[in-house]
C-alpha cells in the first residue's frame, strides 16, 4: 500500500522540490558541525583550565630571565609536594602583602648555604649548578647561613638574584607550604615562550 505522501508528490512534483529546498546546502551544514564541534572544545578547555589552573600575572623582574613584568603564567593549584626547581606563586603575608612568584630551592630538612664571596649556593654540601639565573648571587641580607629548613616550609630566591626579596630575607624567611597558591606550569603570555623550565637543569 503507498504511502499518502508518495502519491501527493506523485500528483504534485513542486512538493518534492520544495521539500528539498527546506534541507541545507552539504557545504553549510558540514561548516555548521565543525563550528559546533569548535565551540564545544573551547568550552571544555575553558571549564578545564578554570576549574584546574588559573592565569597570573608576573609583577616585577625579581624572576628574571626566567619571567619578565607582565608576563602571564598558567598556575596548577592544590599542589602538595615541591621539589628544588619549582616556581610557585606564594601568598604569605609580608610587607607589601601582594603574592611573589620565586623558584623553590630547598625544602623541609634541607640545608642551604650560600657563600656570597664565591657566589654559590649549596644544598645538603651540593653545589648547585644554576643556568637559570641572571648574576651570580652576590645579594645578601640578614638571614645567616647554613640554615636547616623547618619541615613544611620552602627556601625560595628570585632568579634575578641582584634584585629580588626572598627567604634571604627575615622579611620574607622560610615559605609555610600553606600559603603556596600554586606551581607555574607554563607562559601563556607571550605564547610564543611557553616553556619557562628549559633553563633548569634538575
Amino acid at each position: 500500500m503507498r504511502r499518502i505522501e508518495e502519491f501527493w508528490i506523485e500528483f504534485n512534483p513542486d512538493a518534492g522540490k520544495a521539500e528539498e529546498e527546506k534541507k541545507p546546502p552539504f557545504i553549510a551544514s558540514f561548516l555548521f558541525d565543525i563550528t559546533d564541534s569548535v565551540k564545544g572544545a573551547v568550552l571544555v578547555v575553558f571549564l578545564v583550565f578554570a576549574l584546574v589552573f588559573r592565569a597570573v600575572g608576573v609583577d616585577g623582574g625579581s624572576m628574571m630571565p626566567t619571567l619578565h613584568d607582565k608576563d602571564w603564567v598558567g598556575v596548577a593549584g592544590a599542589v602538595t609536594e615541591f621539589e628544588y626547581g619549582d616556581i610557585v606563586i606564594i601568598n604569605q603575608p609580608w610587607r607589601r602583602n601582594v603574592p611573589i612568584i620565586k623558584r623553590v630551592i630547598a625544602v623541609g630538612g634541607d640545608t642551604v648555604n650560600i657563600d656570597f664571596e664565591k657566589h654559590e649556593v649549596y644544598v645538603n654540601g651540593v653545589k648547585l649548578n644554576e643556568p637559570y639565573i641572571l648574576e651570580p648571587t652576590e645579594l645578601s641580607y640578614d638571614v645567616q647561613f647554613p640554615l636547616t629548613v623547618d619541615e613544611g616550609k620552602l627556601f625560595v630566591m628570585g632568579d634575578n638574584r641582584n634584585d629580588s626579596i626572598d627567604s634571604r630575607s627575615s622579611e620574607i624567611g622560610l615559605i609555610d607550604e600553606r600559603y603556596v597558591l600554586g606551581k607555574a606550569l607554563v607562559r601563556i603570555y607571550p605564547i610564543e615562550e611557553w616553556d619557562i623550565y628549559s633553563n633548569f637543569e634538575g
